[in-house]
């Protein structure tokens, strides 16, 4: 897991505890030039950071859902194989904070986030057509890429803490996103 030291945790009355609190750092972007679609979650979870690959806990339904819509069996590649895919669908993938302060892998404990330079993304993929946010705290930003001049939608998280929607209705809402971004098989 990528962590760095930052500072020591103090109680209440200011009394230094000795304990260690560690700054989070993200995953870099998956982008290339003919990137299309930027999906943008929030901060990798725990399981992601151990692991270093997006969407790796494995009740998120992220490579399912992507590997339905793009006709492809994400869940059973090797990791640089998902990624490859996405690429070759002109798909990429990155997060909204660089680094952050978070016990657990839950939205609601992000502290102190660090956010990415987004603006800067725009020079390494400068086809990008559509910004989808998995979820509600990548979806705080919106407005900022909407000030870029990209189109933005707030997709439901594929994560295993939203179970508001079963998965055939969370495929419909990205099917819509993918198609619109016209990274669908056959799509333009």
């Amino acid at each position: 897991m990528t962590r760095v030291r930052t500072r020591t945790s103090q109680t209440g009355d200011g009394a230094d505890t000795g304990a260690a609190a560690a700054r989070l750092c993200a995953l870099p972007p998956v982008v290339r030039a003919d990137t299309r679609l930027l999906i943008l979650g929030s901060f990798p979870g725990a399981a992601s950071l151990q692991a270093q690959q997006y969407y790796a806990h494995p009740r998120n339904q992220f490579w399912p859902i992507i590997g339905a819509l793009l006709g492809q069996p994400l869940p059973e590649l090797p990791y640089p194989e998902r990624i490859r895919c996405l690429l070759d669908h002109r798909v990429g993938l990155w997060d909204v904070y660089a680094s952050c302060h978070r016990e657990g892998s839950l939205d609601t404990a992000i502290r102190d986030p660090v956010p990415n330079d987004l603006a800067g993304l725009l020079v390494r993929a400068p086809a990008l057509r559509l910004v989808v946010h998995n979820g509600a705290e990548s979806a705080r930003r919106m407005r900022e890429i909407e000030a870029l001049g990209l189109p933005t939608l707030r997709l439901p998280s594929t994560s295993p803490a939203n179970a508001r929607l079963g998965l055939e209705a969370k495929l419909a809402l990205w099917r819509e996103a993918l198609g619109r971004a016209g990274v669908l098989p056959g799509g333009s």
